[in-house]
C-alpha cells in the first residue's frame, strides 16, 4: 500500500515512504510493551511536566505543522494553526486534570475502606483519519498517556508527515521514545495488531465499514474499543430563530474543513414558515467563501483531500438529483478528477435518495422541509447516524427540551457544534460508542478496578466465627 503525501492543491506527491514490514511493526509493539511496565509506574506531576512540554513544542511549531496539514491534506494554513492550538490546549488540560479524574473514588460499603481504582492497561492502538491529523491523534494521545498507557498510531496513509511530526514532538518533549510511536502501515497489518495479545485496546475514528472492521477484530479477542465513525448532523432551524445568524452559522458549519468533518452539520431541518429566507440567505453566505491555495493567508477553503473524493461526491449528489433532489446553489467539481469541490445546496430532499439516507463528506448542504418542530426531531432522527446536532430558536428552554429529544451524541442550541477538552464527545447508533475527551475520555482505557479491605477483626471473634 502507498504510504505517500499526495498535494490534492497541486496534484503533485511530496514525499514517498516505505512502509513497515511486520517485522519492523512488531518490534515496535514490543518495545511499547516493555515501556508500559516503566512508564505505568511514573506519577501523574512527572507525565504532566511532559505534556505541558508538548504543548508548548505545539505552538511554537505551530506555523510548521499548518504548512504540513495544508500540503497533505489541503486544510487552510489559518485553520491548521487553530487545530494545533487546540491540541496543546488538550495537552495542557490533561496535564491539569489527570490525577483528578483518575483520583480513587472512595464507595461507602461494610468494608473497613472501599473504593475504585483507575488503572492504565497497556498499549492502546489508535487508526486515525486524515482529515484533522493533529486533533483526531491529540484527543487520544494526551488521556491515553497521562492515564500510564502507551499508543501506537497506524494515522491515514496520506498524511505519514503528520503523524512523524507529531511523534517526534512527543519525544522532544520527552516522553520515553517507545511510549508513543507512529507505524508507517496499511490497513493489511491493522487486524494482525489487534490480535496480539500486547495490544490492550483499540480506539478508532473513521468510517463505518473501518470501525465494523475493527470492532469485530477486537470482538473476537474480547479487547476494549471506542468507535468514532460517520455523521450526518441535522442542523434544525425553527420558525421562531434568529434565521440571520442561523444561516450564517449553517453556512460555517457545513463549511468545516471544506466540509470534511464528522461534525459539520449536513442535513439542515427547517420549518417550513422560515424555509425559503433561510435558504437565500445560506446560500449568499456559501458564496461568500473563498476558495484557493491552503498556503494561502486568505483562503478560507481548500480542495477535498483526495480527487478521488470529490469524484465520489460529485456521484453521490448527480444520483440524488436523478432521484428527485433539486440544486439549489451549484457548485461541486470543475472536471472530473479534480479535488477543488464549490459549496452545493440541494433541496426537495426525500427518503429513498442518497442524500437522506448518506453522509455527504464536503461541503453539500441537504436542505429538509419540517411541518413544526415534532416534525424536525422526527427527520433528525431518521438517520443511522447519532453523532452531533444543533437546534436554533429563540426559547432557550424549549430549546433544551427538543435537545433532549435528538438522538445523538452532542447536541447544541443556538450554538454550532464543535468538540472542546472538556466535554465528552462521541455518537450512538451508526455513529458509533465510547467517549472521547473530558473525565469520560480518559477513563475509557483504564482497569476500573473495586478494591475491598476488610475490617479488622479480633482473633476471638474470628474464632466464634469459625
Amino acid at each position: 500500500m502507498a504510504i505517500e503525501s499526495f498535494n490534492p492543491h497541486t496534484g503533485r506527491v511530496e514525499r514517498r515512504f516505505r512502509a513497515f514490514s511486520w517485522v519492523k511493526t512488531e518490534r515496535i509493539l514490543a518495545q511499547a510493551h516493555r515501556a508500559f511496565g516503566e512508564w505505568r509506574t511514573t506519577s501523574f506531576a512527572h507525565r504532566a511536566g511532559l505534556m505541558r512540554r508538548a504543548a508548548e513544542l505545539l505552538r511554537e511549531r505551530q506555523d510548521e505543522l499548518a504548512r504540513l496539514m495544508a500540503l497533505e491534506m489541503g486544510k487552510p494554513v489559518v485553520d491548521g494553526r487553530a487545530e494545533v492550538q487546540k491540541c496543546a490546549l488538550t495537552c495542557d488540560y490533561y496535564a491539569q486534570h489527570a490525577e483528578h479524574f483518575l483520583a480513587d473514588e472512595e464507595i461507602k460499603t461494610e468494608a473497613q475502606r472501599s473504593f475504585i481504582s483507575h488503572e492504565p492497561i497497556g498499549v492502546v492502538l489508535a487508526v486515525m483519519p486524515w482529515n484533522f491529523p493533529f486533533w483526531q491523534v491529540v484527543r487520544f494521545a494526551a488521556p491515553a498517556l497521562m492515564a500510564g498507557n502507551v499508543g501506537l498510531l497506524k494515522h491515514a496513509s496520506n498524511v505519514p508527515q503528520c503523524a512523524l511530526a507529531l511523534e517526534q514532538i512527543f519525544h522532544d518533549a520527552g516522553f520515553p521514545p517507545a511510549t508513543f510511536r507512529a507505524l508507517l502501515i496499511g490497513s493489511d497489518l491493522v487486524s494482525q495488531l489487534i490480535e496480539d495479545d500486547r495490544v490492550k485496546a483499540v480506539t478508532l475514528t473513521g468510517s463505518e465499514p473501518a470501525g465494523a472492521q475493527v470492532a469485530a477484530t477486537a470482538g473476537r479477542q474480547i479487547k476494549k474499543t471506542v468507535l468514532e465513525l460517520g455523521g450526518s448532523d441535522a442542523f434544525i432551524v425553527l420558525a421562531d430563530a434568529d434565521v440571520e445568524l442561523a444561516a450564517k452559522t449553517a453556512a460555517q458549519a457545513r463549511m468545516i474543513n471544506a466540509g470534511q468533518s464528522c461534525i459539520a452539520a449536513k442535513r439542515f431541518i427547517i420549518e417550513k414558515p422560515v424555509l425559503k429566507e433561510f435558504v437565500a440567505k445560506m446560500k449568499a453566505h456559501l458564496l461568500a467563501f473563498r476558495p484557493g491555495d491552503p498556503l494561502d493567508e486568505a483562503t478560507q477553503y481548500g480542495p477535498l483531500a483526495r480527487p478521488d473524493l470529490a469524484d465520489e461526491l460529485t456521484q453521490q449528489v448527480e444520483d440524488s438529483v436523478r432521484q428527485g433532489a433539486k440544486v439549489e446553489l451549484f457548485g461541486g467539481q470543475s472536471k472530473p478528477g479534480t479535488a477543488l469541490f464549490r459549496p452545493v445546496i440541494l433541496t426537495r430532499v426525500k427518503p429513498g435518495q442518497r442524500a437522506y439516507e448518506e453522509e455527504f463528506f464536503g461541503p453539500v448542504a441537504i436542505i429538509l422541509e419540517a411541518k413544526d418542530a415534532d416534525d424536525a426531531i422526527r427527520l433528525a432522527n431518521d438517520s443511522r447516524f447519532g453523532l452531533g446536532g444543533s437546534i436554533w430558536t429563540r426559547d432557550a428552554s424549549r430549546g433544551e427540551q427538543l435537545a433532549r429529544r435528538v438522538e445523538a451524541g452532542a447536541v447544541f442550541v443556538n450554538s454550532m457544534v464543535k468538540s472542546s477538552p472538556e466535554m465528552p464527545f462521541g455518537g450512538v447508533k451508526k455513529s458509533g460508542y465510547g467517549r472521547e475527551l473530558s473525565h469520560l475520555g480518559i477513563r475509557e482505557f483504564v482497569n476500573q478496578k473495586s478494591i475491598w479491605v476488610a475490617k479488622e477483626t479480633k482473633p476471638e471473634a474470628q474464632k466464634k466465627v469459625e
